[in-house]
């Protein structure tokens, strides 16, 4: 520990859920199950678009990847809680609570910018298809992917370093199922507010960017499809753009109503639901807003277990 740091906190305890003793069993299966849905709905999804070359297009790669951050989101919070239902000492160590704190973030903030990314994406496609193939190449969407992750990853690590150097000389009881920065702040015995202003401008950047993007983008997709000769053609364009607006909403509400607000305004019961919704329940619902009315993913689908049964039967 830096001596700068008066810190005296080795580790800290995760007091989570303050659930009576008899529904541990309950609240550990339904935790257990989103998981697992979580795990399975979008491992299919990858799967499916790794091994069906019709899903080989830019939207599907971005879904693809989409699929896999909520999959890291999720397993940096999850298989910890889980643990802790049971556990009588429901502890995390220092170091590893401030890197829980930076996957969490990172994944968190790289959500955001894939459907930022998926909104052009889908402007592109409507509004240019002849030059859609050029502008949406291989390479240009591993570099949007790559450059995006880099930015998160800096962002996160800013983040959780200004976190790690603030004193906890005081309880080390956080009242939530993981570390994150509203209860580490309420927790800490020093002076917060440069902490509490880099997360409200620094923040409010990183999560109004990508919303101002999407925003921009579906402004100019209403636009060219408002131009667009015939119904059919109208709706399968608003068909295209549904579930990513869907998943949008989703992530948006809860994000922006935990992360641009004082820590004074912190909530143990509010934020823990806030915060299931967000890092658990976004990532268990994606795979059925981007499949239940999408005709090419369950179409693939179809595909992949016609084959399945074919080689079973062999």
């Amino acid at each position: 520990m830096e001596k700068g740091n008066q810190s005296t906190v080795s580790e800290f305890i995760l007091l989570g859920f303050s659930e009576p003793p008899e529904h541990s069993i309950i609240l550990f299966v339904v935790f257990l199950l989103m998981y697992l849905v979580t795990l399975v709905g979008n491992g299919t999804i990858i799967f499916i678009i790794r091994v069906d070359t019709q899903l080989h297009t830019p939207m599907y790669f971005f879904l693809s990847i989409l699929s896999f951050v909520d999959i890291c989101l999720t397993t940096s919070t999850v298989p910890k809680l889980l643990a802790n239902i049971f556990l009588e000492r429901k502890s995390i160590s220092f170091h590893g609570c401030f890197l829980q704190l930076h996957f969490f973030l990172s994944f968190g903030n790289m959500t955001g910018f894939l459907l930022a990314i998926m909104a052009v994406d889908r402007y592109l496609a409507i509004s240019k298809p002849l030059h859609y193939a050029m502008l949406m190449s291989k390479g240009v969407r591993v570099r949007l992917v790559a450059g995006s992750w880099v930015i998160v990853s800096l962002h996160s690590a800013a983040h959780s370093v200004m976190a790690a150097r603030l004193s906890y000389c005081a309880s080390n009881e956080i009242r939530h199922y993981f570390c994150d920065l509203p209860p580490l702040f309420k927790l800490s015995c020093s002076d917060t507010s440069p902490n509490e202003l880099l997360l409200l401008s620094e923040t409010t950047l990183f999560l109004l960017s990508p919303c101002l993007c999407i925003t921009i983008s579906y402004i100019l997709i209403i636009a060219t499809i408002c131009r667009m000769p015939t119904t059919e053609g109208r709706s399968k364009a608003f068909s295209t753009c549904s579930a990513h607006l869907t998943a949008v909403t989703l992530n948006y509400g809860p994000v922006l109503y935990t992360y641009i607000r004082p820590a004074s305004a912190y909530s143990l019961e509010k934020d823990l639901i806030i915060s299931v919704l967000y890092s658990i329940g976004n990532s268990m619902l994606n795979p059925f807003v981007y499949s239940i009315r999408n005709k090419e993913v369950k179409g693939a689908l179809a595909r992949a277990l016609r084959k399945r049964h074919f080689w079973g039967t062999k």
